[in-house]
């Protein structure tokens, strides 16, 4: 699996607000766990396997954001506008905002080639939000989008079929990479925990299926151990992203990076409700 191993030296501890808020994690089991998609319920997901909430603290992510790395802790906080008003609307989306998170994607990882496959909008409004396949909310289990096998899978599947193992070839790398934006801001619900890849252990990753109505997916879950570290970005604004790293070719760095909704302590149900859109890539960098 070649997760960065969680015995490296550990990341700078923030120093602003830390709260002590239950993420969901999964009970390891013998059978691979399974769960049916929202795009095959047409609703909320069927879980076919155990789920636990954990207490665990989360760490104000501001005060170090300018020394995050994805390739050390997976994901990265960025100031960038977009010039897209209302994201809302998939012809603006497809079109402008696609080629702004292609440009900020070149830019953060170095990419020469950047493939757009995805884009999920959430909402904990309680309806979700609108989707071309359904409504959304917040995927509130701690979880990886991708797997050592789903990642160069669905790689190919953006790139173009035997694409990853010849960029392999050739000296170069593939990464998957989320672009995690709010539509709305500031967040005062149902924010996003991170992990720290660098404290997760491989053997707490849980490959599980992900049944969709015309495929069968893999993903990881999260198992709870100790020294896991957390962080998450208090009210982020429309002008702010969230890399978040789902899968890399490239050993001995953040490979995978466990994230999910959570509530805040606390937190005001009157609030405006949680809206985010997330935009998903894979960026090839040229050996």
């Amino acid at each position: 699996m070649n997760q960065m191993s969680p015995a490296h030296p550990p990341a700078p501890v923030a120093t602003g607000r830390t709260l002590t808020a239950p993420l969901g994690f999964t009970v390891p089991q013998d059978e691979k766990p399974v769960f049916h998609s929202s795009a095959l319920t047409g609703g909320a997901p069927k879980i076919f396997f155990q789920i636990e909430e954990i207490p665990v603290a989360l760490n104000d992510m501001r005060p170090i954001a300018g020394e995050l790395e994805l390739d050390r802790h997976g994901f990265k906080l960025l100031q960038d506008e977009t010039a897209v008003d209302d994201l809302y609307d998939d012809d603006a989306v497809t079109t402008t905002y696609y080629a702004e998170v292609i440009e900020l994607v070149k830019q953060a990882v170095g990419a020469t080639h950047v493939a757009i496959f995805d884009h999920t909008r959430r909402s904990d409004s309680g309806a979700g939000a609108k989707n071309k396949d359904g409504n959304r909310g917040p995927a509130a289990r701690v979880h990886v989008d991708y797997t050592a096998a789903s990642g160069p899978k669905r790689g190919n599947d953006a790139l173009g079929a035997g694409q990853v193992e010849e960029i392999l070839a050739k000296g170069g790398r593939v990464v998957q990479i989320n672009v995690w934006r709010p539509i709305t801001g500031p967040v005062q619900r149902a924010p996003l925990a991170l992990a720290d890849a660098q404290s997760i252990a491989p053997d707490a990753l849980l490959a599980t299926d992900q049944v969709f109505p015309d495929r069968v997916g893999e993903i990881y879950q999260l198992a709870h151990q100790p020294g896991q570290r957390w962080y998450w970005a208090p009210e982020m604004a429309r002008d702010e992203v969230l890399l978040i790293k789902g899968w890399d070719t490239k050993d001995g760095v953040a490979k995978y990076t466990p994230h999910g909704a959570f509530q805040i302590p606390d937190q005001d149900p009157a609030a405006p409700p949680r809206e985010s859109i997330e935009v998903r890539t894979f960026a090839v960098i040229e050996g």
